[in-house]
């Protein structure tokens, strides 16, 4: 991926978690330097998830577990962004108002 994909797909990201912020009870709306910071962190914390366990538990892993892990990704990124705070119902809400954003709005350049 080139740094102009990587710069999109952050920043589409950072756009779904502050719309997130504002639909989802349990999760605070964040600015978006903060939703950025969200994005980021989320993604870093995808990425040791799936290096550790393998694609299969990723938060972009199908089923129940990738939903599950994808909460709780969520839910483990408050503790590193300032400014973002998610109860758990809030991320389970989140992850999966964000599956369903990104079913038609996909956040990786092909």
């Amino acid at each position: 991926m080139d740094w102009l994909g990587a710069v999109v797909r952050f920043v589409v990201s950072a756009l779904v978690l502050m719309l997130v912020g504002y639909v989802i009870p349990g999760f605070k709306a964040l600015t978006f330097f903060h939703a950025l910071l969200a994005a980021i962190a989320i993604a870093a914390i995808g990425w040791v998830v799936e290096s550790v366990f393998g694609t299969n538990t990723s938060p972009y892993g199908r089923g129940i577990v990738g939903f599950l892990v994808s909460a709780i990704v969520i839910w483990v990124a408050q503790f590193i962004v300032p400014g973002m705070s998610v109860s758990i119902m809030g991320a389970l809400l989140a992850a999966f108002a964000v599956g369903i954003i990104d079913m038609f709005v996909p956040t990786t350049i092909r």
